[in-house]
């Protein structure tokens, strides 16, 4: 059957627009595949891989999330040069630049013997140079490696004060790594001793702004323990050790664990230490403990590998004899048993001999009962005096030969016992010797038994009872600052110090209150102090503003020569502008002669302004001080007008003498406080230097 010839036509037609449709999609798919490959290679070949692409006939769409608005304009360029840029669609996203955080800047710290290596990032606002020539001075001779990168974003609140922190604790530990945050200091070290290390804790943490979390992690080298001592007794009082030493965290946990099953109180730890006799330490302690509580009443020694065991008169025989039999047959080789069953107390002890030392809160030693001979009471004195300070000692013993051997060892072994409480009492006995007292030491107990052990053999029979009392300990008793101030005024009241006429010169009777001084100044060195200088008003001025100066500079020198870090004390010399008293009579005058110790604050340094005002120029320079020069003039007399509570000041009083060279005076900073304390006077007479001209003469003054 034929076709119409229109028929045939218009298939062909329709077939031909199908074909040529097919064909322009096809094409139009190859163009759009080639684009966008060729587009993609060119924004992966520019480290632009995040962006996406995407088109749409001749459209090419760009999508994707741009670090920055400079990279999104990137990547628009590069497709660009592929395409016709009017042919890009722009669906690129940009964060928003304010939703960026800031970046946690924080430093590491090593310090150790070769130099201080420092790394991390700080702000850029901080003074890098200055923070840089801080730690080189701080390594000495060693070498500052200087990592730290820098950022230009907003300081967080705290960040400067954690680094000053984190600075302060670089200085006091010499083997450290300190990590320092906005929020956070973290400090690990190693000291010299455990003693250094509890200083150190309690030092930081005094110091540590109160808005920084501070984390300690300083530890120290495990004492030497010789002898290695335990002790472990049970009586009315209860189970409870008198000194405990262990060679290992296990070895402690065992000793405890036995301690708490025989119903032990009071010292809840041992001293890990080195110098055990033996790895089998905790074994034989174990069992000896054990045998304690099995005979309920008496005591167990371990000096080394000597064991000690005395049970009470209460033990029967039977349960010594089954005890003690156990203990040799199990204990290590290594140990030593000596045991004794105290007998049954025949009759009254009242008459027994003694001697007995008491120990005063003041530090008084009080030395009584009985002394073999002469030579014997000598050494016992000469001992207490030694160890306790000569004018410290009142002895009252008498004389009995009958004593029994050993007594003068038994006697000067209390003593020393003695010399590791704060106060107490040690009494000697033939067949005893007891110590009873209070310490600011938790290892008291421990070092009287080691002392007693050493001393008197192992089978000795002693008593410890030391109670701890955490307000004496000098580790945990750290002064405030007014503490400081107001012990130092109580030494210069109790004794004065003097200065040789005409010169800056302390006399040699001062010397014993400086140490005291000294020696306190020693826990009080971190806080600042002004040395202020006060004159009389006779003589020139400028004379008596650098005799001033000279005096206070005489002061801290001599503190300096006793070891005390005098980097927070200032000497400042006020001349004759500042007096307490009336000039015109000779007892105001010697008042207005004297050297004061003073608290610096951060308010101190707002009112440097004025202090400088007076200045070696002339008596106008203090007028034009005006309200604010009376006002400190009325603080400094302790004025009850002012208003103000009175102050805590050290007054080290001095006689008018001659005037060296005049020196301009250093005032930037000024006293919180002033007032009077102890006076420190000059020998002779107020007048100054005999050699000095008359009252109303030019020249020198005080």
């Amino acid at each position: 059957m034929r076709l119409p010839a229109n028929l045939i036509g218009l298939a062909a037609f329709v077939t031909a627009a199908f074909l040529s449709v097919l064909a322009a999609v096809w094409a139009v798919s190859v163009v759009e595949s080639r684009t966008t490959d060729s587009v993609k290679r060119a924004l992966d070949a520019g480290g632009l891989t995040w962006a996406k692409v995407d088109t749409d006939g001749l459209l090419v769409r760009l999508s994707g999330t741009a670090p920055s608005e400079a990279l999104h304009f990137r990547a628009l360029s590069v497709a660009g040069r592929i395409v016709d840029d009017q042919r890009v669609v722009d669906e690129i996203q940009v964060p928003d630049p304010t939703a960026i955080a800031a970046p946690d800047f924080s430093v590491e710290i090593l310090r150790n013997d070769d130099g201080i290596s420092v790394i991390g990032l700080i702000p850029a606002e901080t003074a890098r140079e200055p923070l840089v020539a801080s730690l080189t001075k701080l390594a000495g001779e060693g070498r500052v490696t200087d990592l730290m990168e820098s950022a230009s974003h907003p300081v967080k609140e705290g960040w400067n004060e954690a680094l000053a922190f984190g600075l302060e604790a670089l200085k006091v530990l010499p083997r450290s790594k300190v990590s320092i945050s906005a929020e956070r200091v973290a400090v690990t070290a190693i000291t010299d001793s455990a003693a250094e290390k509890a200083r150190t804790e309690s030092l930081l943490a005094r110091k540590a702004p109160k808005d920084i979390q501070l984390e300690l992690n300083i530890s120290a080298p495990r004492p030497v323990i010789t002898p290695f001592t335990l002790r472990f007794l049970v009586d009315a009082n209860g189970a409870r050790f008198d000194a405990c030493s262990a060679d290992t965290e296990r070895a402690r946990d065992l000793i405890l664990a036995a301690a708490a099953k025989a119903g032990g109180e009071g010292k809840s730890t041992c001293t890990i230490g080195m110098g055990v006799p033996t790895p089998e330490w905790s074994t034989a302690a174990v069992m000896a403990i054990e045998a304690m509580a099995e005979l309920g009443a008496g005591s167990v020694t371990f000096s080394d590998a000597d064991i000690s065991l005395i049970a009470a008169d209460t033990v029967s025989q039977a349960d010594f004899d089954k005890v003690v039999g156990e203990m040799e047959s199990n204990l290590p080789e290594v140990f030593s048993l000596h045991a004794v069953l105290t007998p049954k107390a025949e009759g009254s002890t009242g008459g027994l001999p003694q001697f007995t030392a008491t120990l005063s809160t003041e530090g008084r030693v009080q030395l009584r009962g009985r002394l073999t001979d002469d030579r014997s009471r000598d050494a016992v004195e000469s001992f207490a005096r030694a160890r306790f300070g000569n004018d410290a000692v009142y002895a009252g013993t008498r004389l009995d030969p009958e004593l029994p051997k050993g007594w003068p060892v038994r006697a000067l072994a209390a003593l020393e016992a003695l010399g590791e409480l704060a106060s107490g009492t040690a009494i000697v006995e033939p067949d005893l010797v007891r110590i009873e007292g209070i310490t600011g030491s938790t290892s008291a107990s421990d070092t009287i038994s080691r002392i007693l052990a050493a001393r008197l053999g192992e089978t000795a029979q002693f008593e410890i009872n030391v109670r701890y009392d955490p307000k004496l300990d000098p580790l945990l008793g750290l002064p405030t600052a007014e503490e400081c101030v107001a012990e130092i005024n109580a030494f210069l009241n109790t004794a004065k110090i003097s200065f040789e006429p005409g010169s800056a010169k302390i006399t040699a009777d001062g010397a014993s209150t400086l140490d005291k001084i000294a020696t306190r100044m020693k826990d009080c060195s971190d806080f600042p102090m002004e040395v202020a200088g006060h004159t009389d008003s006779q003589g020139r001025e400028e004379m008596n503003l650098a005799l001033s100066q000279e005096r206070a500079e005489a002061i801290i020198t001599a503190l300096m020569e006793r070891r005390v870090l005098t980097g927070n004390l200032k000497a400042v010399g006020y001349g004759e502008t500042r007096p307490i008293a009336d000039n015109d009579t000779e007892e105001g005058r010697e008042a207005n002669r004297r050297i004061e110790f003073s608290l610096l604050t951060e308010e101190g340094k707002a009112a440097a302004e004025t202090t400088d005002a007076v200045a070696p120029d002339g008596a106008g320079d203090v007028e034009a001080t005006g309200a604010a020069e009376d006002e400190t003039a009325a603080t400094a007399a302790g004025n009850e007008e002012t208003g103000d509570e009175e102050p805590v000041a050290v007054v080290v009083q001095e006689a008018g003498e001659d005037t060296p060279t005049p020196r301009p005076r250093p005032s930037d900073l000024v006293p919180a406080d002033a007032g009077d304390g102890g006076d420190i006077t000059d020998e002779g007479s107020g007048d100054g230097d005999p050699n000095a001209p008359p009252e109303g003469e030019e020249g020198s003054g005080d």
